[in-house]
Formats: structure tokens, C-alpha cells, sequence
């Protein structure tokens, strides 16, 4: 965590003395007002301003990891006659999510920000015997608001702190049937939620040269005890940073990089037996992955934006087995009143 927070305060340094002095024109009216779509929380608004915004995002995963190096799903399962550590393994995941939010400023000084999400989770295994087998789950996820505080406001320099909470309005108790058992638990990942009011503190500056803008952020997902079925799950730390270019008036072209760091769960809900399947081993839910990514801005004349980013990882290292990101793509609209 302290290597962390100082690469992305050395990152934060370089991009706060990058800014030109002379740069004049609104970033809010250009393309590059905006940082890259994946990057949640990246400008504030005026006093009585408002936005709203839809994001569609597809994650990917795709085979499984054990540290840095690839498993297949019948290593990790074994055979009838030579048994692996799992009974069952994922083979594949794919998640779909549904964001809408709204930004309002509160003040000049203060944004406040409110998000509802809806997931729909599928996971496809093998087990030991050969058979295959998918389980599902869709809905409500946690609910996220935050407030932003404006930390400096220059046109070709922008900065503020955010402190927000994750509502656990998202389900920890799906249930699905397996081979093994009608209406069964679902492992951690094919959950909706948390179960955990979780803190969420942020930092992000952005500053701008000519048709350049530079960015990054540094964030946490902190939980805050035990939930209902006698876990929490591992706290989650992210350091991102990119640069824009403005294309035109109305795109922008953006690159960036985002470096994950995920701890494992906390205790274990008892429905769930730890030896049956990785996914429900608490002990093998940590990563630390580098993800890459591209995205493109486009605002049209009457201030509607639509943007997508598409990212995948350059590095992962787990604690395995444990399932393989793919690919992330992001899809998104945005429009200040």
C-alpha cells in the first residue's frame, strides 16, 4: 500500500508541474473535459449544475491463474482416479453492469454524487467427473454516493479529495442449482453486493496543455466489519493515471493504465465449503493486476458526450487458482443540465 500511494503521488506531482499557465479555455466544453470513462469521479460542477450518465460495462474472464502463470480447469479438478484440489472449477465468467448516475453541485466548491448499479453475473464450470455446469445471478448491486470537494480550480489545473459510502443494497444471498444441490449458495463472486457499508476515499488531479490533458487518481474501497453471513469482503486499492488528446473539438483519443491491488475475505459464510470449489475459498481471492486501456470522448453541440474504453490486463499475479480477467469494455453517456 505505501509503494502504492507514492507512485500515484509522484504521478499527481509530475502532472500538477506539467500544467502551462496561460491555458485559458474551459475544459468543460471540450472533449477532453472529461477523463477517460472507466475513471469514476474525475471533475466537479457548478453550484447548481447537474448530470447525468449511463454506463454499460462487460467483464470478461477467461481460464484460471495460479500466481502468474497459467491453469487449466482439468489440472485443477484432477480425475476420478487422480484427484486435483478442487471437486469443481470455473472455466469462464462473464458480468454485465448497468451504472446510472447523477452528479449535483452542491456549491462551487462541493459536488455531491449518487450511483445505482444492476449486475448480472454467469458462471460456466467443469467438474472433476467431466460435466459441465452454469450458475447465474442478476440485480440490484450496492448503491454508491460520495461527495467531492474542489481543491484547486485553475483552467489548466484541476484537484479535489472525495470521501464516499457503498450501501449494501446489493443480495448476499444468491442462490442457484448445481449438480450437487438444488437452490444451493452461490460463491463470493457470483454475489450482487458487499453486505457491508464500505468507505470509499479518493484523490484525483487533472491538468491540461494545449490540445494534452494529464490525469490520476488514487482510490479505496475500505470495508467496515462483518456482514450478515459472517464475512467482509478484502479491502481494494487502485492507482490509475492517462493522457488525452484532443482530436478535435468534439474527440479525444485517451490511453491509460489502472494498478489493482485486492485482499482476500475476511471470515467465510459457513453455507459454503471452502474445499468444493475455489471460488468459495476465502484464502484465494487476492490479486494484484496492471490493466491497459484506450477510450475515445465524443461531444456532441447540444453537450450530450457518449464514450467507451477498452482495457485488458498487462500483468496478473494471484492467489490460485483464480479466475483470469480477459478484457473490460465500457460504454457510456453523459449530459450536464
Amino acid at each position: 500500500m505505501r509503494k502504492l500511494l507514492w507512485v500515484t503521488s509522484a504521478l499527481m506531482a509530475g502532472i500538477c508541474q506539467s500544467a502551462s499557465a496561460d491555458e485559458s479555455h474551459s475544459l468543460s466544453i471540450r472533449a477532453i473535459g472529461h477523463a477517460p470513462l472507466g475513471v469514476m469521479g474525475d471533475h466537479l460542477h457548478s453550484k447548481g449544475e447537474f448530470m447525468m450518465s449511463y454506463r454499460y460495462m462487460r467483464m470478461d474472464m477467461e481460464g484460471n491463474l495460479t500466481g502468474s502463470d497459467s491453469i487449466s480447469a482439468r489440472e485443477i479438478v484432477g480425475t476420478m482416479m487422480q484427484p486435483g484440489q478442487f471437486m469443481v472449477a470455473p472455466t469462464s465468467m462473464p458480468m454485465d453492469m448497468h451504472m446510472l448516475g447523477a452528479m449535483y453541485g452542491l456549491t462551487d466548491k462541493v459536488t455531491l454524487m449518487g450511483m445505482v448499479n444492476i449486475v448480472s453475473n454467469e458462471m460456466d464450470h467443469l467438474i472433476r467427473n467431466g460435466r459441465t455446469f452454469t450458475t447465474e445471478s442478476s440485480g440490484l448491486g450496492d448503491t454508491k454516493v460520495s461527495a467531492m470537494v474542489r481543491l484547486v480550480d485553475k483552467p489548466q489545473l484541476k484537484a479535489h479529495w472525495s470521501l464516499g459510502l457503498s450501501i449494501p443494497t446489493g443480495s448476499i444471498d444468491e442462490r442457484d442449482d448445481t449438480p450437487a444441490m438444488s437452490n444451493a449458495f452461490l460463491p463470493y463472486p457470483m454475489q450482487l453486493g458487499s453486505g457491508t457499508y464500505d468507505l470509499l476515499p479518493s484523490a484525483t488531479v487533472v491538468a491540461h496543455r494545449g490540445l494534452w490533458s494529464y490525469g490520476a487518481q488514487a482510490s479505496a474501497e475500505i470495508r467496515t466489519g462483518d456482514n450478515d453471513e459472517g464475512y467482509a469482503l478484502g479491502d481494494r486499492y487502485k492507482a490509475t493515471a492517462w493522457v488525452a488528446k484532443e482530436v478535435s473539438h468534439s474527440i479525444s483519443l485517451s490511453v491509460r493504465l489502472e494498478y489493482v491491488d485486492q485482499d482476500n475475505i475476511d471470515g467465510r459464510n459457513p453455507a459454503l465449503n471452502p474445499m468444493m470449489v475455489q471460488t468459495a475459498n476465502t484464502n484465494l481471492q487476492s490479486f494484484e493486476r496492471l490493466d491497459a486501456g484506450i477510450g475515445l470522448n465524443y461531444l456532441f453541440e447540444n453537450g450530450h458526450r457518449i464514450a467507451l474504453e477498452y482495457s485488458s490486463p498487462v500483468s496478473q499475479s494471484v492467489d490460485g487458482p483464480q479466475m483470469e480477467l480477459d478484457s473490460t469494455l465500457t460504454l457510456g453517456w453523459q449530459k450536464a443540465f
